[in-house]
C-alpha cells in the first residue's frame, strides 16, 4: 500500500518520507557576524589597520544551532507530508527557523514552538496552492493505493485533519501535543483523526 499506507491503520503504525537533509550552514540570521570586533588585552591597544580576533559565537548562538541541526530534518519530513510538496518543504520549515531565531531568548520549549509554526506554514502554503488549482478528486479503479495516489488522498483533506493524522501517525504524537500545536482541545483532535479516517477510507476501500 505503500509507505504511508498505516495512516490509515486502527494500530497506528508511522509512515516514512523522503527528504532532503539540513543545508550545511545556518539561517542567515542565525550566523555570527562576519566582521571581527576587537579583544580587549591588557596592555595592548588596537591601532586602525591592526588585525583583530573575532568573538566567539555566544552561548545562546550555540544552543539554537545545536537544536536546528537536530530537528532540521525531521521536521522537513514532517511539512513534506503536510504541505504535499518536497520541493517547498525545506524553505517552508528554513523560514521557521528563521523566525524561532528572532524569538529564542524568550521561548522556553522550542521544539512545539517550531512545530506549531511548521503547521501553520504548511496550511497556508496547501490553501495558496488550492487557490490555483481546484482539481478534482482523482477516480482511483482499486483498492491498492501506491504512496503517491495515498499522499494525493491525504492532500485532498482539510487542513487541521490533514495535519492531526500526519502529526498522530507520523509524528508519533500524543493528543495532548497535537491539541498544542493545533491550538484546540484533545477532544477535537480525535474528532479529526475519526473523521479524516473515515474519508480515507472511502479512497482506499470504494
Amino acid at each position: 500500500m505503500g509507505t504511508l499506507g498505516c495512516i490509515v491503520d486502527a494500530n497506528g503504525e508511522d509512515g516514512t518520507g523522503d527528504t532532503g537533509a539540513a543545508p550545511s550552514a545556518l539561517p542567515a540570521a542565525a550566523r555570527p557576524p562576519d566582521a571581527p570586533t576587537a579583544v580587549a588585552t591588557p596592555g595592548i591597544v588596537a591601532t586602525p589597520g591592526t588585525p583583530t580576533a573575532a568573538e566567539p559565537p555566544t552561548a545562546a548562538t550555540a544552543s539554537f544551532g545545536a537544536f536546528y541541526a537536530g530537528h532540521f530534518t525531521d521536521l522537513v519530513r514532517l511539512a513534506t507530508l503536510l504541505s504535499g510538496s518536497s520541493d517547498a518543504a525545506p524553505d517552508l520549515v528554513q523560514d521557521c527557523f528563521v523566525r524561532l531565531h528572532g524569538h529564542w531568548s524568550s521561548v522556553n520549549d522550542p521544539l512545539p514552538y517550531v512545530r506549531r509554526s511548521v503547521v501553520h506554514a504548511c496550511a497556508s502554503h496547501h490553501r495558496s496552492i488550492a487557490r490555483k488549482r481546484r482539481l478534482p478528486v482523482p477516480v482511483v479503479p482499486d483498492t491498492q493505493l501506491g504512496a503517491h495516489e495515498l499522499e494525493d488522498a491525504l492532500a485532498k483533506l482539510p487542513a487541521r485533519q490533514r495535519a492531526a493524522v500526519v502529526l498522530r501517525y507520523y509524528g508519533d504524537l500524543p493528543d495532548a501535543d497535537i491539541a498544542r500545536a493545533l491550538r484546540c482541545r484533545p477532544g477535537t483532535v480525535r474528532s479529526l483523526i475519526h473523521r479524516a479516517l473515515a474519508d480515507l477510507r472511502k479512497v482506499i476501500e470504494p
